[in-house]
């Protein structure tokens, strides 16, 4: 009897120490021990009086832009069906964010600068417990006021009856019910006509059966914008895209409600023009404030965390796939998301610039191109990293990644307030030409060729969106954060691709020798940079990016997890089977085989760690109310 204990204590040992020496070897080991991989610090703590007092700044800036004779609308993102009756995850609108703090959907904003009644007015939807069964409870009138600082609070179900007024240049008069929370109307109300409700923060909300006087608080606030309108000289913004605002009565991938509302409005709309709201949010947006860069900061930090893993982890996996999940389990551990589908390209893949599929195998003579970025509080990152799986650039990798990083550190040198993108651009493109011309592939520095290799911009502007908004041209200012990243790609199908002409003939016989040399090598090195006073501070630079940085950081993590994880999975089991019979003994170190690698054990696992997308109709889209509200999204 008391042998069979024996055996089953030393079975339950062979299988379970093994894998969870691998998880603690390869996960805590590799997460805490940050001489080897950063670990993200904590999230930064943004009080609510600090928020408040931005989102109240941001909507007063834009009320001066848009002046007294205009009103704002602003639209919640609308729901992202994933399939028939399933949601992504709620993300709201980010110029609805940006104002407000909110992240639920069935919201609109209005801003009425002429109105020194009501400046501006939240439409909230009401809290419905059949819904909050299903997906989690809503914002309250208090809740809502707390975040954004909003004090005019109207049921969602006014907005409608409410614009249609305005459109006919008539004050509204809400029902009792409609308002859910007012300062204005509680400051004009007079005794009998209205009753204060206090809120759980003891500011005055009204309930369902309040009489409201209405004759001083709001109508008439209105006159400046009527009068303007009976002059046909008054405005409705929205978020119309630019380069089409409604003119050719199609939709955009985003703000198809506010094109339908243009739409509607324009047809019986006397007075009023529509004007696209995002030139304003361009210029605001560019520049990131104190409480911005501490967000982005920490998506950055984040995204560093995660790419060192992979790195680290690289040579283990197997699959492009594993080592998506290994960075993606990242984020979801540190409260963030993705601000984009990740890239993971081994080999040729690394060509494909936004290649997503993830499928392809991981070959140890092959470079690994990974571009992510968590998102955390709606801010994303955007960096990318090209390495080698085997911790060694071969030379034709080396050539290639060089021009690279010498390009990359050419922008970074153009970065200086009063410079443009363009300028960043073509300090790189500089470098770009020179190192494909001295490799051979291409015959002309001053013709188009490099765009065969090379056929993307250097930067773009980060933010609430990965690809942010900015303005064409704009002069590059203290607080702006974009990207700097050139690339060289060198697409197996490249030359097949070109026109069949005599021309293109013979640039083909030139650089044929070049071509197969460095076929299928594709590399972008990408930074997310803050202009500074003086010049500007690579906000990602922790992240190992030079060659001899990239192969002594892989040799540090790779040397650890050598040198311990075998002898420390090899040292249980000896220990495991100790005194065991002879039967026992010869299973064992067959047993043990299987796990020989933790690495490549992690490698095998890699997937499971990464929490499953919930993927429910959701109503809130948050989890909690406090000074940060999470946020997620379908798609970038």
């Amino acid at each position: 009897m008391r042998r069979f204990l024996w055996l089953r204590l030393v079975l339950a040992l062979i299988l379970t120490v093994p894998l969870n020496s691998t998880l603690i070897l390869h996960g805590a080991r590799l997460r805490d021990d940050t001489s080897i991989i950063r670990q993200a610090p904590p999230a930064p703590v943004i009080e609510d009086e600090a928020r408040r007092a931005e989102l109240a700044r941001r909507r007063a800036r834009v009320a001066e832009k848009i002046g007294p004779r205009a009103v704002l609308v602003l639209f919640g993102a609308e729901p992202r069906v994933y399939s028939n009756d399933v949601d992504y995850e709620y993300r709201q609108e980010n110029n609805l964010f940006y104002l407000t703090n909110l992240n639920q959907q069935g919201i609109k904003l209005v801003l009425m600068p002429g109105n020194s009644q009501l400046p501006e007015i939240l439409f909230l939807p009401r809290r419905d417990p059949r819904l909050e069964t299903w997906t989690g409870r809503m914002y309250s009138p208090e809740d809502a006021q707390r975040i954004s600082g909003i004090g005019e609070i109207w049921d969602a179900r006014e907005f409608e009856p409410f614009m249609r007024a305005l459109r006919l240049r008539q004050p509204y008069r809400p029902k009792d019910d409609g308002i859910l929370l007012s300062r204005a109307f509680h400051a004009n109300a007079t005794d009998g006509q209205s009753r204060k409700a206090s809120s759980a923060d003891g500011r005055p909300s009204f309930a369902s059966n309040v009489s409201i006087n209405l004759s001083n608080a709001s109508l008439t606030g209105y006159d400046t914008l009527f009068a303007a309108a009976r002059d046909n000289e008054a405005a409705i913004y929205l978020l119309l895209p630019p380069d089409r605002e409604v003119r050719d009565g199609s939709e955009s991938r985003e703000f198809r409600q506010e094109q339908r509302f243009a739409a509607q409005w324009a047809q019986g709309a006397n007075g009023y023009a529509i004007r696209s709201a995002w030139p304003i949010f361009a210029e605001m947006r560019m520049v990131k404030s104190p409480i911005e860069l501490q967000l982005l900061q920490h998506a950055i930090d984040i995204t560093t965390e995660a790419l060192e893993r992979a790195m680290a982890l690289a040579a283990s996996a197997k699959w492009e796939y594993e080592l998506k999940a290994e960075v993606e389990y990242i984020f979801r551990r540190r409260n963030a998301f993705w601000g984009y589908p990740s890239i993971v390209g081994c080999g040729p893949n690394a060509t494909t610039l936004h290649y997503e599929d993830a499928q392809g195998p991981i070959r140890a003579g092959d470079l690994l191109l990974m571009d992510v970025g968590a998102e955390y509080g709606h801010y994303s990152a955007d960096i990318t990293r090209t390495f080698p799986v085997s911790g060694k650039f071969s030379q034709e990798q080396a050539d290639i990644y060089n021009i690279v990083f010498e390009a990359q550190e050419a922008a970074m040198r153009a970065v200086r307030p009063g410079a443009t993108l363009t300028e960043v651009h073509n300090a790189a493109l500089a470098k770009i030409k020179d190192g494909l011309f001295r490799l051979g592939l291409i015959t002309d520095k001053d013709s188009d060729q490099y765009r065969i290799w090379f056929m993307h911009g250097t930067s773009h502007m980060i933010g609430l969106n990965v690809h942010d908004l900015s303005q064409p041209g704009a002069k590059l200012a203290p607080g702006m954060v974009f990207t700097v990243e050139p690339g060289i790609y060198v697409r197996e199908d490249a030359l097949d691709n070109l026109p069949n002409t005599p021309e293109y003939q013979r640039f083909k016989q030139a650089i044929r020798q070049a071509f197969e040399k460095y076929r299928g090598i594709g590399v972008r090195i990408e930074d997310d940079v803050l202009v500074t006073e003086n010049g500007f501070k690579n906000l990602s630079a922790a992240v190992p990016r030079s060659i001899p940085e990239i192969e002594a950081f892989i040799a540090r993590a790779r040397a650890k997890m050598g040198r311990e994880a075998p002898e420390a999975i090899s040292a249980s089991v000896k220990r495991a089977t100790a005194g065991s019979s002879g039967a026992l003994a010869s299973v064992a170190p067959q047993m043990a085989s299987t796990v020989k690698d933790p690495a490549e054990r992690l490698g095998e696992r890699a997937s499971f760690p990464l929490s499953f997308r919930e993927r429910t109709t959701r109503v809130s889209g948050r989890s909690s109310l406090g000074p940060l509200n999470r946020a997620r999204h379908a798609n970038s």
